[in-house]
């Protein structure tokens, strides 16, 4: 067989007859004749030349077709078992999605080598096919071949733990441990698995420390809520890239800690680090949760300004935020002006008139949604359930939920129960409510149990408070919530020999009600309250005003309602207590803080009261402010002495 060579097509017509491909043809006899030794060495290095110029053809391939018809020339031309070459062509198939020749190559290739191995397992971690990746990974030792480090890092990727500690001991055996690539694979198998303590001693013990080995254990302790212990290994490290930023800023945001991660955020930039999509949609998220209106306004503004892309992900993550920060308006202006939305994008705006009360709003976009072909998905129907109960659709309800199964083909979660138990219990179906928790095909949670056992708190149903409390308690599903609530139904009912032996058992059980705080944003900055809190700079004119509103108040007629403080005490004193509710001091800050007309926003972590409800509505219509209010619960829009939840939270 003659030896290949990569040429120019031939022009001539007889030269055409004898072409085989467009990259390779046989080089003309003429060309080959030579004897004896130097014969021989020619053939070597013309060899070695037409292989590597092959090899850098499929490099450079740009289709599958086009590597298909190299693949042909080299069967034509005998070099279909050159281990370089077949290692080429094996790795730039998988590279174009076609796994399949890749394998079909691989198993005609007698006695494969580690390199060709090592790319068949690679090419199945690449497409999400972990598990037959190790098959050859094991079949590969029984031919008693030994893995080399690219081995290792290909098969580790992607492992389940349990794989990530048997690999652990191959890697081993095979004398890696030193190896800074496997070990950084085996320190992102262990965080991804949820081991930090194996992923801690690895990372104690490796020789070398490289950036994305430091970023592992930073995303472990972020991932699983080590905030502390990531944030002094974020601090120790000499360089940082864009990525661990963002996996700081996001281990604040989905733990808890929004603050802390627009803190970060603004250090980030500060040390002229270029944020991408990632890092916008966590600080997206912590404007969201903190309610800070204007940071997601600025943070919207330098999106647009630093040519990050507004794709479907960042439109939805702005929806969502403006949604939490009180602004539909904004929300929707973000919505019309998006481009390809996709049901998420739906669910959020269908999500923010629910949690906003405009109920009529939301079955109206969803619709819109269904009659442009969109399918709707479980959180779909989460945000439509959602907005009956805001707004105390019972039948409404019922209807939708039904329709879940029966016309949309979706198994209701144990979010839709807990829906439907929401709508059922605050319209004071409470029976209802509780023989459909008891129905269950799926076990009810915790917060299921605790929205039914609110109900019995607002409609004084003691005994079946109690009989749920009970319940929750002697299956160790209590939480601080349910103690709380428990003492409430009892101090309600003016029971307060029960209130003392529910706080009494929370002392022995170590758990500690979560108090209500309150938060306003002025001039871009977070302020935050306590109930009669004392820490701002600002407590003199804070509580100043304090007493001009309750002035206010009398002259309008308000009463204090002195019931809803659940605590044996005084009529003089509870109204004292109720005088200085976290949301009481915000609005006051708000007062002294802002100018005439303007809308204050206060995000409170728990339900307001109905006495700071009813402030709210008078101190509307006083000012002649809209007052917006986000609780555990819902949004408030307070304007002209009515709320837009029409009493009923």
């Amino acid at each position: 067989m003659p030896a290949a060579t990569l040429c120019t097509t031939p022009s001539s017509p007889a030269a055409r007859k004898n072409w085989s491909s467009p990259s390779l043809q046989c080089t003309p006899p003429s060309s080959s004749v030579t004897t004896g030794t130097a014969a021989a060495s020619s053939s070597s290095s013309s060899h070695f030349l037409q292989v590597d110029r092959v090899a850098f053809l499929i490099d450079k391939c740009k289709s599958v077709n086009h590597l298909l018809q190299i693949h042909a020339a080299l069967l034509r031309h005998g070099l279909n078992h050159h281990p370089i070459l077949n290692f080429k062509l094996q790795r730039s198939y998988s590279s174009f999605g076609r796994l399949d020749y890749s394998v079909s190559l691989f198993e005609r290739t007698d006695n494969p080598n580690v390199f060709l191995w090592t790319a068949i397992i690679h090419a199945h971690t690449q497409c999400g096919l972990s598990e037959q990746a190790r098959v050859y990974y094991a079949q590969m030792l029984s031919q008693s071949i030994q893995p080399n480090a690219f081995t290792f890092s290909s098969v580790i990727r992607g492992c389940s733990l349990k794989s990530c500690r048997a690999l652990h001991s191959q890697v081993i055996k095979f004398s890696f441990e030193t190896d800074l690539y496997v070990t950084t694979g085996l320190l992102d198998a262990y965080a991804r698995g949820g081991d930090n303590m194996s992923a801690k001693q690895l990372f104690d013990v490796m020789p070398e420390k490289s950036l994305v080995s430091l970023t592992a254990m930073l995303t472990c302790y972020a991932k699983h809520g080590q905030i502390q212990e990531a944030r002094l290994l974020f601090e120790e490290m000499e360089e940082k890239d864009v990525v661990c930023w963002n996996v700081m800023i996001d281990g604040y945001a989905q733990h808890g800690f929004p603050r802390e991660s627009l803190l970060l955020f603004r250090q980030m930039l500060a040390a002229k680090a270029k944020p991408n999509e990632i890092t916008v949609l966590s600080v997206l998220s912590s404007c969201g949760q903190l309610g800070s209106l204007e940071s997601g306004r600025w943070l919207h503004s330098y999106i647009e300004n630093n040519n990050i892309q507004i794709s479907v992900r960042v439109g939805t993550a702005l929806i969502d935020m403006y949604c939490k920060c009180g602004s539909l308006d904004d929300a929707r202006k973000v919505f019309d002006k998006m481009h390809d939305k996709d049901v998420v994008a739906w669910n959020s705006m269908i999500m923010g008139y629910a949690i906003h009360g405009f109920s009529e709003e939301a079955f109206r976009m969803f619709d819109m949604m269904c009659s442009i072909g969109l399918q709707p998905t479980d959180i779909t129907f989460i945000a439509i359930l959602t907005a009956c109960g805001h707004s105390g659709l019972v039948s409404k309800g019922r209807s939708i939920f039904n329709s879940m199964k029966n016309e949309y083909e979706i198994e209701p979660k144990i979010e839709h129960f807990g829906c439907m138990v929401n709508i059922l219990s605050r319209a004071g179906q409470l029976h209802e409510a509780y023989n459909l928790v008891r129905n269950m095909k799926i076990d009810p949670d915790p917060v299921l149990w605790g929205t039914l056992l609110w109900a019995c708190r607002l409609h004084n149903e003691v005994s079946l408070g109690e009989e749920i409390a009970e319940f929750l308690m002697s299956h160790n599903l209590a939480s601080s919530g349910t103690y709380v609530i428990l003492s409430n139904i009892y101090a309600a009912a003016g029971n307060w020999d029960g209130v003392a032996k529910v706080r009494s058992l929370m002392k022995e059980s170590g758990v500690e009600k979560e108090p209500g705080c309150s938060v306003i944003e002025v001039d871009n900055k977070v302020h935050e309250f306590l109930a009669g809190d004392l820490r701002h700079p600002k407590s003199k004119e804070i509580y100043l005003m304090l007493e001009e509103m309750n002035r206010w108040l009398e002259a309008n007629g308000y009463t204090p309602q002195t019931d809803v403080v659940l605590h044996d005490l005084g009529e003089r004193q509870k109204q004292l207590s109720l005088g200085v509710h976290s949301e009481k001091l915000a609005m006051a800050f708000g007062l002294i803080s802002t100018r005439p007309g303007t809308t204050i926003k206060i995000v409170k972590n728990l339900r307001v009261c109905l006495d700071c409800h009813a402030v709210m509505k008078l101190i509307s219509k006083i000012t002649k402010r809209k007052i917006i209010m986000r609780d555990r619960n819902r949004f408030h829009h307070f304007e002209n002495g009515s709320c837009s939840c029409g009493d009923f939270w």
